[in-house]
């Protein structure tokens, strides 16, 4: 395996178990051994653990971009049918892990930013990327006259985000995507509907 390959490798082998079990659960000899990558190769790709979880952030935050920015600019569609899109691609990705993962910055969020400055610092530069394409999408709507006019785009992708990864919580601790439909109707019904 090249030198990249067995880098990407570890860290998408360490995201799943990540998303499964949390950071601090997750041992590196578990990443490793899944990869069949011996410990001491470890250190030629990653300073420290943090180092390492650093990098499963910032390559889970770039994929998700590149998806986002796929369904939320796809100009084919309005944008709330681009929200529609984001929504049920969101249910079945978390129908098909069985409610056990959830959104994994959305995790390690929750149990990291408390505990350490520079994860936070990282965490919250990927959500504040991720409610500026939500709040273009929703200015675009705006100006195609889809979405009340009178909403702030930028609260309202606040909201969106604030209001999504808690519902995707909820459906992780029901083991039912009820909380995020419930999620989706009351943002559409009373949110976005122009006055």
């Amino acid at each position: 395996m090249k030198s990249n390959d067995t880098r990407k490798n570890i860290i998408q082998v360490g995201a799943s178990l990540i998303a499964q079990k949390g950071f601090g659960a997750t041992g590196l000899n578990a990443v490793l051994t899944k990869c069949g990558v011996p410990k001491g190769s470890f250190y030629y790709y990653f300073s420290s653990k943090n180092d390492f979880g650093l990098a499963v952030i910032d390559t889970f935050a770039e994929e998700y971009d590149a998806k986002l920015d796929r369904i939320l600019t796809d100009k084919t569609r309005s944008c709330i049918e681009r929200l529609q899109v984001y929504f049920s691609t969101s249910l079945e990705t978390m129908t098909n892990c069985e409610y056990k993962e959830g959104c994994l910055i959305g995790n390690l969020g929750q149990e990291l930013a408390g505990q350490n400055e520079m994860f936070r610092t990282r965490l919250n530069t990927v959500f504040t990327a991720w409610e500026m394409k939500f709040a273009l999408c929703l200015a675009e709507g705006q100006t195609d006259g889809d979405i009340n006019p009178d909403l702030d785009p930028h609260d309202a992708a606040s909201f969106l985000l604030s209001g999504w990864e808690g519902a995707i919580l909820r459906s992780k601790v029901l083991k039912s995507f009820e909380p995020m439909e419930r999620f989706i109707r009351v943002f559409f019904e009373h949110c976005l509907r122009p006055s």
